[in-house]
């Protein structure tokens, strides 16, 4: 059976004045719809709580941003699952809402938990429909945007392929807004490291992220073996359309032929959650980049910054600064630094457990 994540961003579900888009909704609903009765398994991330949220209710006083975000998710939330909730309820379709933090994600216990959870639901059918709690969350807490929390539902979830539905074709070969502009159809992650010189860097209207976050996450999950679409949710059955047509407008991520392991795919995404930093040489550098699969070994660390304990995740950085990747750490921050510099020692960061950024 195939599983696919998808992520709808909230320019897609509401209207310019940032109402909610009951007809698009309907519209999509009844697309996810279709592809569930074929047998697909369905993972929705959604956005558009706090848009939701703002419109049903003006202020009355001046909040500070924190807290008229979480005000207006909270009504919001509301008001979106139980949309999505009569939506699906039309086609004998049960869906169920999952909130979830930055936070969440940081450990491999409630990474597992998570796991577990939305398993369970789609092995009864039910339909995950996931956002960011943002009620709780706060600024440093949060996600880059939703295109991150998909990325990571995706990579944990198993899911053949993720898509992202914005409000915006894909990814162009040049300004969006220059007719000259195409959309590039393929994108394969192994030598086309120049798109990102393509792309725009504003934000959305209503979201947090644009298209480079989208482009940086699509390529991320791609690597790890996971094909990602990013495609125009305006367009009218785009989501049957790009399954079905192979010539559909959007941009397709190849993915890597070489998956990545569950434990890697959960540390590569897990930068944000970092608890300390390890400075390492040239040496060790040289090593880690190489084709031979490399453990990072005490000789090579010259020091460690922050508090760290054993099987924290961990950033991974060069003499200039430059974080060349993350990892699980094998023993705490006194122990690593007691390390520095000896040979024959365990690991200090398995390479298992270890992502190096390309």
């Amino acid at each position: 059976m195939k599983r696919i994540a998808i992520k709808i961003g909230s320019n897609v579900l509401t209207q310019s004045n940032g109402a909610l888009d009951t007809e698009r909704m309907s519209a999509i609903a009844a697309q996810i719809a279709a592809l569930h009765r074929s047998g697909i398994e369905i993972l929705l991330i959604s956005s558009g709580a706090v848009v939701s949220g703002r419109n049903e209710l003006p202020l009355k006083k001046q909040l500070d941003t924190v807290s008229s975000r979480q005000l207006f998710a909270a009504v919001g939330q509301a008001k979106l699952i139980n949309r999505y909730y009569e939506l699906f309820r039309k086609y004998g379709i049960v869906c169920g809402q999952i909130l979830t933090t930055k936070e969440n994600f940081s450990s491999r216990r409630h990474y597992l938990n998570q796991r577990n959870c939305m398993s369970v639901m789609l092995d009864t059918g039910v339909i995950p429909i996931v956002n960011e709690n943002d009620a709780v969350s706060v600024t440093e807490l949060m996600f880059t945007d939703n295109d991150e929390l998909a990325g990571l539902i995706a990579t944990m979830m198993d899911a053949e392929t993720l898509v992202i539905l914005s409000n915006i074709d894909g990814i162009f070969d040049g300004n969006p807004a220059d007719p000259s502009a195409k959309v590039i159809a393929n994108i394969n992650t192994a030598g086309l490291k120049d798109v990102a010189d393509y792309i725009q860097t504003g934000q959305s209207s209503f979201g947090r992220g644009g298209m480079r976050t989208k482009y940086n996450i699509a390529r991320k999950v791609a690597e790890e073996g996971i094909p990602v679409i990013i495609a125009n949710g305006k367009r009218d059955n785009i989501l049957l359309d790009i399954f079905n047509n192979p010539d559909a407008v959007c941009t397709r991520f190849v993915a890597n032929p070489k998956p990545t392991s569950k434990v890697k795919k959960w540390i590569a995404h897990s930068e944000g959650f970092a608890k300390g930093e390890i400075y390492i040489n040239e040496g060790a550098k040289t090593a880690l980049l190489g084709e031979k699969a490399s453990s990072l070994l005490a000789v090579g660390v010259v020091r460690t910054v922050g508090d760290f304990e054993k099987d924290d995740i961990v950033k991974i950085l060069d003499a200039s600064g430059e974080c060349i990747g993350v990892g699980r750490v094998g023993c705490d921050s006194r122990e690593v630094q007691a390390k520095i510099g000896k040979k024959g020692d365990k690991p200090v960061i398995h390479y298992d457990y270890l992502y190096i950024n390309e």
